[in-house]
């Protein structure tokens, strides 16, 4: 079983228990579930995403347009503001990102999605762009907190960027640091998947923000005991996708993502996905 499909599991495992054991009306479990259906039925996707992304202290901020195709998976990423395209096509480029960036030497270049070129500053690669993420997100939170379903809250139908959406939280305040000790050739992300926690606050903890090698052998390591301390998200209810997903840990919110103008499953042409498409710069 791959890890995704292990969180994936886990996701579904803690919902239903969750039924077993609370009344068959919660609205948490009920939105979540369907949520999560949403996020598995997602063949296509365009949208513009802002980001805020806490590094260290301060806070990075992008506005970026994606066309994605889940499976397999293609992806046009373009930053306007910053003049960044990105193309990945599975199978293609030796299974690299092909990258227009806005500096020296402005040519095109492949490069390792999960490189430190690419990740640099950054929380996620550009594997997690899209909705799956938070499905992961969601199920690795319940997966860590014994309590589960049981910490997320339904405040009711509100209004977010223009749509009418539910508002879920969570929240456990028995986040905290553990001590982990590296075995013999483990990564931060390796680390961060074995023990289902967020790789940006490992990074964070440790300050290893920009580490992406083996961590020496024996090293103790302050690593979360839950995924995050809070989760907020607005979730469409016509689409029942989350159009904004907020993240925090004991030092406040530490990434926060918004979707918006979002077409999904009406077809990407395949030229789309190539580097000679026209409106492209590659």
């Amino acid at each position: 079983m791959t890890l995704k499909r292990t969180y994936i599991f886990l996701f579904l495992f803690g919902l239903l228990l969750a039924s077993f054991r609370l009344p068959y009306d919660l609205k948490p479990a009920k939105i979540l579930q369907q949520m999560n259906d949403s996020i598995k039925a997602v063949k296509t996707l365009r949208a513009r995403i802002s980001a805020l992304e806490r590094v260290e202290t301060t806070f990075h901020t992008a506005i970026s347009e994606i066309k994605l195709q889940t499976h397999p998976r293609k992806l046009y990423f373009k930053n306007p503001s910053q003049k960044i395209e990105i193309l990945y096509n599975a199978g293609k480029f030796n299974n690299k990102a092909l990258v227009k960036p806005n500096a020296f030497p402005y040519v095109s270049l492949q490069l390792d999605p999960t490189g430190s070129l690419m990740r640099k500053n950054r929380h996620y690669t550009i594997h997690e762009l899209g909705f799956e993420f938070v499905g992961i997100a969601i199920a690795l939170t319940i997966s860590k907190d014994k309590e589960g379903i049981n910490n997320f809250k339904y405040y009711g139908k509100v209004q977010k960027n223009g749509y009418t959406c539910y508002l879920v939280e969570y929240e456990n305040k028995n986040y905290g640091y553990v001590d982990y000790i590296t075995g013999e050739k483990e990564t931060v992300s390796y680390i961060a998947s074995k023990l289902t926690v967020n790789d940006y606050l490992v990074r964070y903890k440790n300050d290893l923000l920009n580490e992406y090698g083996y961590i020496k052998k024996g090293r103790v390591l302050k690593v979360p005991n839950l995924f995050c301390k809070k989760a907020t998200l607005y979730i469409d209810e016509k689409t029942m996708l989350p159009l904004v997903v907020s993240l925090s840990d004991d030092a406040g919110m530490f990434e926060n993502y918004e979707f918006t103008k979002l077409e999904i499953n009406k077809g990407i042409k395949e030229e789309e996905f190539s580097k000679d498409y026209k409106d492209y710069h590659f």
